[in-house]
Order: structure tokens, then C-alpha cells, then sequence
């Protein structure tokens, strides 16, 4: 059944002549079957140097949003509609408006896991991994930082000027305790910890390495430790086995796991791939503004 599954859908995507993207969070079999697996604004980037006529976006939406952004000539295809982001929802244009005239003159810069009408009204974007270049680069001596206040926190760390987080979360992340980390780091005492930005301080100051989860999968490879505790949506696990198969992975809380992600099964990607539904456009007003926000992040070299 899963193998006639599988041999339908690489058929479509044949026919389409679509391109399968997978985030990092989602399902095993999803990860396994895409032509692409990684972060959301890198898929976007990689879609849009191919000449694929229709992205499969197994993501959630301001994800499918950002490949539309990039790839305005292509169809870009949400398998599950319903795959939304908390934090993404957490700020809205109207919200983000509300904060510009709290603090006229000052420059915004947000985070990829926002929406694409978000996006248009920024001065710049930024992703996990990037963050502290992007802030760095502005001569402004104070930012407002949307919509993670923990990924804020952890870039106010690194620069000096005060970055003003606005109180959004990520759930899954936030919802990892420091009490929770220890517990295994005493049971592993050689274990090394590494955690995505996007969790709370308290759990980001326990870490070895703090990493997006491109960098997870660079880090699990270098690294001589045997035994990783993973501070980060439990999807990351499968590549992270597969690529490092003499290591231990370990999960520290049954919390990291984004029920958004896990929605996508592979009949949603069939379904889609048959009805040619699900299309997710952003209009050329919206899509201009946000693409100068992305195009400004792009310009910024890393340091």
C-alpha cells in the first residue's frame, strides 16, 4: 500500500513537473520521499533555481508563502491548508503596526516564520542562523525584533544595541525546560546539548551548541560526542539518524513535537498532486514589499 503510495505521487510529480520540499519537522516518510529536505527560506531559495513548474511545500504555510515570494512564475501547492504556525500568528500586520508607532523610526526586523503580509511591512528579514549578522548590520542603535522573543533574547546576547522583542513564541520550543535538560545531561554526563535559539534562555544557557537546524545537521557530523541531546522539534531525529548512524540522538521532552507539522501524510500529498488545489499565492502587493525585506537579509554577508 505505501509503496503504491509512493510510486503514485513520484508519478504526478513527474507529470506536474513539480518539485516535493520537505521541512525538517515533518514526518519520516515525508523527509524520505521529497526531493528536497531542509529549513524553510532555504527550500524556497533552492525551488527557485529549479525548473520545476509546481513546489509541493510539506511545510506549513508562511513556508509556502515564502516559496510563492521567491518563485512568483511557479505554483506553489500546500498539501494540508491547516498547517499553520503559532508564532507566525502571533503577529499580525495589524499588531506590527501597533508597534511601529510605538516606536517610530525603528528599524524591524523579522523573523522567516512570519507571514508574507508581515514580511511587507519589515525593514528586513532574518532566520535562525543568520539573526546576529542582520542586526549587526543595521547603524540603528535599537531594533524591534518580531515575533520570537526568545530568538531576540539570544541575539541581544551577541550585539550591542537593544533589540525589543515582541512577545511571540514558538510553543513546541518554548515549551522545553532547563529541568528537563539536566535530567538527561546527569544521566548522560557525556552527552553534549545542543538547542535551536528559539528556545527560552534558561534552556539556551545549558547548551554546548545553539544552531538552526541546518547547522544541527553540520554539528551532529563534526562533533566527536557520541550521544547528542537535542533541544528541537523531534522531526530532525531521521536525518540526523540517517547521516550519523554511529551516534546517539536523544529527544529530552515528549513537548518537541509541532502538531502543524506532523499534519502532512503522504495521501494529502497525493490528493494534491491529483486536484491541483490547495494553491498558495501572494499578490504582487504584498510580494514585492516582502521580497525586499528577504533581498535586503540576502545582501548581508555572514560573519
Amino acid at each position: 500500500m505505501i509503496q503504491r503510495l509512493k510510486e503514485d505521487i513520484r508519478k504526478l510529480l513527474k507529470e506536474r513537473k513539480a518539485i516535493m520540499l520537505s521541512h525538517n519537522y515533518q514526518r519520516d516518510e515525508i523527509q524520505e520521499m521529497a526531493d528536497l529536505c531542509g529549513d524553510s527560506l532555504g527550500l524556497s531559495m533552492a525551488a527557485a533555481k529549479t525548473d520545476a513548474k509546481v513546489i509541493v511545500f510539506c511545510g506549513v504555510h508562511f513556508m509556502a508563502e515564502s516559496a510563492s515570494i521567491l518563485s512568483p512564475d511557479k505554483t506553489v501547492i500546500l498539501p494540508r491548508m491547516d498547517a499553520g504556525c503559532p508564532m507566525a500568528d502571533m503577529i499580525t500586520p495589524e499588531k506590527l503596526l501597533r508597534e511601529k508607532e510605538r516606536y517610530p523610526g525603528v528599524p524591524v526586523v523579522t523573523y522567516v516564520n512570519s507571514t508574507a503580509e508581515v514580511k511587507a511591512l519589515s525593514d528586513i528579514c532574518c532566520t535562525s542562523a543568520n539573526a546576529v549578522s542582520v542586526v549587526r548590520s543595521l547603524p540603528q542603535e535599537r531594533v524591534l525584533f518580531v515575533p520570537d522573543m526568545n530568538l531576540a533574547h539570544y541575539v541581544s546576547r551577541f550585539v550591542d544595541k537593544e533589540v525589543i522583542p515582541y512577545r511571540g513564541f514558538c510553543p513546541t520550543h518554548h515549551l522545553l525546560r532547563p529541568e528537563e535538560v539536566l535530567e538527561w545531561k546527569e544521566r548522560y554526563p557525556d552527552a553534549l546539548f545542543v538547542c535551536h535559539p528559539e528556545c527560552r534562555p534558561e534552556v539556551v544557557d545549558l547548551a554546548d551548541h545553539v544552531c538552526s537546524t541546518s547547522g544541527m545537521y553540520s554539528f551532529a557530523k563534526e562533533t566527536k560526542a557520541k550521544r547528542i541531546i537535542v533541544g528541537t522539534e523531534m522531526g530532525i531525529l531521521y536525518r540526523l539518524r540517517k547521516e550519523n548512524p554511529d551516534k546517539e540522538f536523544i529527544l529530552p521532552s515528549q513537548s518537541l513535537i509541532c502538531p502543524n507539522m506532523k499534519l502532512t501524510t503522504l495521501e494529502d500529498v497525493l490528493e494534491a498532486l491529483e486536484k491541483m488545489e490547495n494553491v498558495v499565492y501572494v499578490p504582487e502587493g504584498v510580494r514585492e514589499p516582502a521580497k525586499k525585506a528577504l533581498d535586503r537579509m540576502l545582501s548581508i554577508p555572514r560573519d
